[in-house]
């Protein structure tokens, strides 16, 4: 959609970010993985949604977009580009995340991130037919955990913070580290929700808002710096004290690690300070630390 994206993905290169290009795929042509690789993309990310035509398709209620992504993938491949796969769980693949993870291994991806939906922007219009609910949400995420011991590939849960929650607990029953790395890359989920406080999002029109799916404003960088918006908005103040959530994310325990993730909050509530809705934890007097 735009014509300087690369030019764009130089930029931040040659400034020292590690820039990563999501894509559905579809439209990768020889020429655009030659662009991508020319402009030094660390990583594509390409959407994958089933393990099969069907089920890809019908989602993305496209026929022919299993196949093209596919092909698109192999010519990043062919430019000696890493790439992922992202899938966002729906009940409609929830069944076929073991596949999906089979696939992803065969085709050679470096990663798969598992989304969980967010009932915000173009999600809102899908969420009561695909969300999940937050008892399968809670299984989707241990299923994470148990598979990522042996799992060839890193796999990281996107858009749900209380998986940091999930390691955290479970690792302390099975006496075990909780495999966090000191060093940041694509695949290192530091803590919870990052919305204002790890993470921002500039829209095409200057809006900064906390996360891609959080639309709530901080300042707009055609009035202010981003630096001064990023260390000076009221929106991403809030977002970095854990003490301002409300409900039962106020009293949790987990709340500094976990956070729950406030664009589903205020999807479902519209207050981002609101408690996470799909989160079953239930804190307790013994648990506030």
């Amino acid at each position: 959609m735009r014509s300087d994206i690369f030019r764009i993905a130089e930029y931040a290169r040659s400034q020292g970010l590690i820039t990563a290009l999501a894509t559905n795929g579809t439209l990768v042509t020889d020429d655009c993985a030659a662009a991508i690789a020319k402009a030094g993309i660390h990583r594509v990310s390409v959407s994958i949604d089933g393990a099969d035509a069907l089920s890809h398709d019908g989602f993305r209620r496209f026929p022919g977009a299993f196949e093209a992504a596919w092909i698109g993938i192999e010519r990043i491949k062919a430019e000696g580009i890493p790439f992922q796969v992202n899938t966002t769980v729906t009940k409609g693949n929830i069944g076929q995340l073991s596949e999906i993870l089979d696939l992803a291994v065969t085709k050679g991806a470096s990663a798969l991130h598992l989304f969980l939906l967010v009932p915000t922007g173009c999600g809102k219009e899908i969420a009561e037919d695909e969300m999940i609910d937050p008892i399968e949400y809670e299984r989707v995420l241990n299923w994470i955990y148990d598979r990522s011991k042996d799992a060839p590939i890193a796999l990281k849960a996107t858009c749900a913070p209380h998986y940091a929650r999930i390691k955290q607990h479970r690792a302390r029953i099975e006496g075990t580290s909780t495999g966090t790395s000191d060093k940041a890359s694509l695949d290192t989920m530091t803590k919870g929700c990052l919305a204002g406080s790890g993470v921002c999002f500039v829209s095409s029109c200057g809006e900064v808002y906390p996360c891609g799916y959080l639309p709530v404003s901080a300042g707009n960088i055609r009035e202010d710096d981003i630096e001064s918006i990023w260390n000076n908005s009221e929106v991403f103040k809030l977002l970095r004290d854990p003490n301002k959530l409300k409900g039962k994310c106020g009293r949790c325990g987990y709340r500094v690690i976990c956070m729950g993730c406030r664009a589903r909050a205020y999807g479902c509530s519209g207050d981002f300070l609101a408690e996470e809705p799909f989160c079953v934890y239930e804190p307790s007097r013994k648990d506030m630390r």
